[in-house]
């Protein structure tokens, strides 16, 4: 087992992840299963790493860093994580639709089918051409993977 420091992109927040092999890592990061535990934000990389050398006896350990610039408030990473909280109680109330998410918006919205939350993946296109039929349809805050992908 390999242990990764990783930080999720958008909020720089830090945790360590443990994979088989580097390929482990890069293969399931590719699918988008590797989330932030905080936000939920699949956009995450390698965080650069220190090697776990001890210190000797006589030194003193190195104060701690200020926060870096360009860094989101504390009170911007609240609101994010509580909104990626909000979606993954949503979506416990949804259904995957998984590419046919268009069909199947499209048919609830024309009485084809029982309405329902209903989530899954839309191309930039449909997404374009159900707004413009109508049909109320939101993209998810946060990258959602899909059932069969997950661990």
């Amino acid at each position: 087992m390999i242990v990764f420091d990783l930080q999720c992109e958008p909020l720089g927040h830090r945790f360590e992840g443990w994979f088989a092999s580097s390929e482990d890592f890069s293969g399931q990061q590719q699918r988008g299963l590797v989330c932030c535990p905080q936000c939920g934000s699949a956009q995450v990389i390698k965080a650069p790493m220190a090697p776990a050398v001890p210190r000797k006896g006589n030194q003193r350990a190195e104060p701690a860093r200020p926060m870096a610039a360009g860094k989101l408030p504390p009170e911007a990473v609240e609101m994010l994580g509580k909104l990626a909280q909000v979606q993954a109680e949503a979506l416990k109330q949804s259904r995957w639709v998984g590419e046919r998410f268009a069909d199947v918006s499209r048919e609830m919205h024309y009485g084809e089918r029982e309405h329902e939350a209903v989530h899954g993946q839309a191309t930039l296109q449909e997404a374009r051409e159900l707004l413009e039929e109508g049909v109320p349809v939101l993209p998810l805050p946060f990258p959602v993977a899909p059932p069969d992908e997950l661990n």
